[in-house]
């Protein structure tokens, strides 16, 4: 079997595209190409865990300036020239597009060369690439049930995440209890911001609160000295590497609501407050995190009415409530999906079979 991945940019796009490769080269002895473009974190992480990358030149057409606008409507013809040229030296039996700029072109070159699709698609509202394609793509994989309107033979797959988020073990009575506070691998500014301010009345508010806080590289002295000076107890950390371990000894989670962390919460069954990050793509995480606390798993706040009135009263009320914490964390697991990369890996290789 061999198969194209087509797409990229964020660690959303290119780290679960890389568990579905691996599940493929596995459990099929798949051979693998993925494409992406010169900017995307595919260009670290792709040949880092031993895959072909090419390369086609391509960038947004929402959200920017006409200047982008017009360059990127120049660039889309070449770059699907360009996925037809692969595609014929490839030869692949199935492409399947994780979304991110280049995902858009070579998707639209394996659907002029009726090579069988895939659109995997991790948010409840599908990204412009998914959405331009979506009517034409031989079958899609999402997260959620709502996506499934977007797409024909849609499945409700889940988002592949790490074994070790589905291992964590639910918290001992009597521990210590425990705030995550995360805004993504560069850190979030209006959270750590919101963070600092909340310090004085989460000491006097839950005393017995220890926090653990990434914070990104650029705020990481400032949010530090303001734990120091506070005399609350909490570790901060510009980056965390061992997220599993960290989510374990936490009892309630400050984060983004991206795909892939949203994922890793429902995974591990941990209750959130989501900050969305208001300038996404469609206000998807918006979308996302609002799809969670309609199941009673999450709280949302968006970012504009983050304060630390707010923060403190939230967090404090629901670290304070083991029982709302409890029946969170239940509500979150439901919405797992522990053989997400098992099913796409299923519908990649009955496509394949179909198209020989």
């Amino acid at each position: 079997m061999r198969v194209v991945l087509a797409g990229g940019g964020t660690g959303g796009h290119v780290i679960p595209a890389l568990a579905i490769a691996q599940q493929l080269k596995k459990t099929f002895s798949a051979e693998l190409l993925f494409i992406g473009t010169p900017r995307g974190m595919e260009n670290r992480l792709v040949p880092a865990a031993g895959f072909d990358l090419r390369l086609v030149q391509v960038g947004a057409l929402k959200n920017v300036t006409l200047t982008t606008r017009l360059k990127t409507s120049l660039d889309l013809p070449r770059a699907i020239a360009n996925s037809l040229r692969m595609l014929t030296e490839f030869r692949p039996d199935v492409v399947i597009g994780v979304g991110g700029y280049a995902s858009g072109p070579a998707m639209a070159a394996a659907i002029l060369r009726r090579i069988p699709t895939i659109a995997f698609e991790p948010n409840v509202m599908p990204g412009f690439a998914n959405r331009v394609i979506a009517r034409w793509v031989s079958a899609a994989a999402v997260h959620f049930e709502e996506t499934c309107r977007f797409f024909p033979n849609c499945r409700v797959t889940g988002v592949p995440v790490r074994s070790a988020f589905f291992q964590i073990p639910s918290k001992t009575a009597g521990t210590q209890p425990t705030l995550l506070v995360f805004g993504g691998s560069q850190g979030a500014r209006a959270i750590n911001d919101a963070m600092i301010a909340s310090l004085p009345g989460l000491r006097e508010r839950a005393p017995a609160l220890h926090i653990i806080h990434q914070t990104g590289e650029r705020d990481y002295e400032r949010v530090r000295l303001a734990y120091e000076q506070s005399g609350i107890s909490g570790e901060v950390h510009k980056f965390i590497d061992d997220m599993p371990g960290i989510f374990a000894r936490a009892d309630l989670l400050v984060c983004r609501s991206g795909a892939s962390t949203v994922a890793e919460i429902t995974a591990a069954g941990k209750p959130a407050i989501f900050v969305p990050f208001p300038r996404a793509a469609d206000d998807h995480q918006n979308v996302n995190a609002r799809a969670l606390e309609r199941a009673n798993a999450a709280v949302v706040v968006e970012e504009s009415k983050l304060d630390p009135a707010y923060l403190v009263d939230t967090v404090s009320a629901l670290i304070n409530d083991p029982g709302r914490l409890k029946r969170m964390s239940t509500a979150a697991r439901s919405l797992a999906h522990p053989q997400a990369v098992e099913e796409i890996a299923a519908m990649v290789e009955e496509l394949a079979s179909r198209k020989k």
